[in-house]
């Protein structure tokens, strides 16, 4: 698999893993499908785009798919938030889930800053 050697690929995989669980967890258990679908698509997306983003034909591409995948990565935590207030997952499921999306929002800001030469 490609992704076992760019730390980005690997923890957007992983999250995607526990964003596909989350989505079944609102589904089945609160028959949430609105919003469920969204933190689906955003938490999704992430990787795709920064898988999209490794195998791209040129720079500015590269840049483009990563600042979508940083996009996602925010409007992420916009859908996790209103699930937690909305009373669907606890604060512990919030933090812990929120973490791990902070921890690539992080890493994107820093890869999309550093390829635009703003370091």
């Amino acid at each position: 698999m490609k992704d076992d050697d760019n730390p980005i690929l690997k923890k957007s995989f992983a999250y995607a893993l526990r964003i596909i669980k989350l989505y079944r967890y609102l589904v089945e258990t609160h028959k949430e499908y609105t919003l469920s679908k969204e933190i689906l698509v955003s938490g999704t997306h992430i990787g795709k785009h920064a898988t999209e983003a490794t195998d791209a034909e040129s720079r500015e591409r590269f840049r483009l798919e990563m600042g979508a995948a940083l996009r996602k990565a925010s409007e992420n935590e916009y859908w996790l938030r209103l699930v937690h207030f909305a009373g669907y997952i606890t604060e512990v499921e919030f933090d812990s889930m929120n973490a791990d999306r902070l921890e690539l929002f992080k890493i994107l800001t820093k890869i999309t800053k550093t390829s635009r030469g703003n370091g």
